[in-house]
């Protein structure tokens, strides 16, 4: 029956884990090997203390060890009748934590106490949870470096933790250093804490989402881009095909046609060359009777036969023609270069576009954040000045060309193709495009226009074409007073806002975005033109009343 009810645990040494040799009761009332309690005390035998391994009374002086010989007889009879196998229990390999308590090689530790300041395994960690001692010690699941928990000063467990100074403290440390601080314990800190990492849990956790969702939209893209390139290389092969097949027959048509007029002016000359020499054949045959004739001694003969023989020839039916000695196809072989270079004019063209489009195509595109404070703004900003033979005879420029009045005397500004000659506005010489652009506006006086425009813009006359914002090549805000007008192709948006002396314009062009702004303290958003922009544009302004006027802000 003992064997039921008993096992190997209950008759094994804490300090080598094995059925207890020569076992001994010390007085506490703990058993254990002589010669593993005699090896542990004879380490501590300078300090003249000696200790208990599992409930840490302290005895003075050196207990005498004797042997306990009730306890060996009990040993002696489970070893016969069989026992219980004892926990399984690994050891403690490289980078585990190590039983402080295991003799020998050492089990792997799964607690420590925060209270000992040991590390125990499975068999030494029992009196914690036993032994009415250890009920106040602190467990915690088996960590490194455990002296990191004591406070180097007073070798107390850093349990409390100082808000002000953003550090773990004991409580000396409280009570000294940190007196007027704001301490609390660890375990409250660590409870808000906790709080602030579930939320950046959830942060991170979202963003993996997102990020997941990218790259799942970033596969579908680059499958999406790799079917339509293979679907446009068959038909850019196909369009090829065509074009070379009707590049050849062109050729094949001009060899033809090479070959049938040079056929056809053969055979005009040979046809030539036959009549010619039959005629000079009858002419010879006529010579021959003439040279006969004016041999001849039979004077009677002469007379009778000169009449017909010495009639003038005739001269035939071939018409008189003139022969080109310097024939060549050197007027076609002008034509077929010229189709040639025409060709790879237009080739070369259409890389620069097709390079273009190609290179147009991404799978997807990096955008930098919008600005959201005028400091931000500011990295953007650009260099402007007005262009003089832009201006209306009615606006007078100065301060370097960055300020324009209007005034009732006309200016002796020298005609222009490029002037305003009836709509008292003016335009910047910088074209802006491709990129981000930000400057500044400060009016005074009536109301004017602030806006930008396609070089194209009218500049004679005095309708909707002429003015910023009153057609579709120009984009404006209209200020006056405490109330401001958006405008483009003559579409209007009234606007209640604060009135601002100064005013923020920002251009994204790439984006197709153009704002205005009322700077003060913080950038106020007037209104925003969202578009597509095609060709560069201009900044411009439009001054409505004597006296008022413009100037574009230095921000450097």
């Amino acid at each position: 029956m003992a064997s039921n009810l008993w096992s190997e645990d209950q008759f094994s040494c804490s300090v080598c884990l094995e059925l207890l040799k020569d076992p001994v009761t010390i007085p506490c009332g703990h058993s254990y090997c002589m010669g593993c309690i005699k090896n542990c005390w004879d380490q501590t035998d300078h300090t003249g203390v000696y200790s208990c391994p599992q409930c840490r009374e302290t005895f003075t002086p050196r207990p005498v060890l004797r042997r306990n010989t009730m306890l060996a007889e009990v040993v002696e009879k489970l070893k016969k009748t069989g026992l219980n196998p004892p926990p399984a229990q690994s050891y403690a390999e490289p980078g585990d934590v190590s039983c402080d308590f295991c003799t020998g090689r050492k089990f792997r530790a799964v607690k420590c106490c925060l209270t000992c300041l040991a590390s125990y395994c499975e068999t030494h960690v029992k009196p914690h949870y036993d032994g009415a001692a250890f009920k106040r010690h602190k467990l915690i699941n088996a960590i490194g470096n455990l002296e990191q928990k004591l406070c180097a000063e007073h070798q107390k467990v850093l349990d409390i933790f100082c808000r002000t100074d953003q550090t773990c403290v004991c409580v000396l440390c409280r009570d000294e250093d940190h007196k007027n601080h704001d301490t609390v314990s660890a375990e409250k800190e660590r409870t808000g804490k906790q709080k602030q990492l579930g939320e950046t849990q959830t942060e991170i956790q979202q963003r993996i989402q997102e990020r997941l969702k990218e790259i799942e939209e970033l596969k579908q893209a680059v499958e999406s881009l790799k079917r339509s390139a293979c679907i446009e290389i068959k038909e850019s092969e196909k369009i090829f095909t065509e074009l070379i097949r009707s590049i050849e027959k062109i050729h094949t048509e001009v060899i033809e046609l090479i070959g049938a007029n040079e056929k056809a002016a053969v055979n005009q000359a040979e046809e030539r060359m036959k009549k010619l020499e039959q005629e000079i054949a009858e002419l010879r045959r006529r010579n021959a009777e003439l040279k006969q004739l004016s041999e001849t001694e039979d004077h009677i003969h002469f007379l009778q036969n000169f009449q017909s023989l010495c009639a003038p020839p005739e001269a035939g039916d071939l018409p008189s023609i003139t022969v080109n000695t310097d024939i060549s196809f050197g007027a076609v072989r002008k034509a077929v270069s010229e189709f040639k270079d025409y060709i790879e004019d237009f080739c070369k063209g259409g890389l620069v576009k097709k390079n273009t489009t190609v290179n147009e195509v991404a799978v997807y595109s990096l955008q930098a954040p919008e600005p959201k404070n005028r400091a931000e703004f500011l990295k953007y900003s650009c260099q402007l000045t007005l262009d003089p033979n832009t201006v209306h005879r009615n606006l007078c420029l100065s301060v370097w060309n960055r300020k324009v009045t209007r005034r009732r005397e006309t200016q002796r500004y020298p005609d222009h193709p490029e002037r305003f000659d009836r709509c008292a506005q003016v335009l910047c010489r910088e074209g802006l495009s491709g990129t981000r652009c930000y400057w500044e506006i400060e009016c005074s006086g009536g109301g004017a226009s602030i806006g930008v425009t396609y070089k194209g813009i009218s500049r004679k006359g005095v309708d909707g074409s002429c003015f910023l914002g009153c057609n579709d090549k120009s984009w404006s805000l209209f200020c006056s007073g405490s109330s401001y007008t958006a405008r483009h192709n003559n579409n209007k948006t009234a606007i209640t806002a604060p009135r601002s002396p100064r005013i923020g314009v920002y251009l994204d062009f790439n984006a197709g975005m153009l704002s205005f702004y009322g700077v003060s303290d913080t950038m106020t958003l007037l209104h925003r033109f969202q578009t597509t922009f095609t060709e560069p544009l201009y900044p411009g302004f439009r001054l409505g009343y004597s006296d008022s006027s413009v100037t574009i802000c230095q921000l450097n």
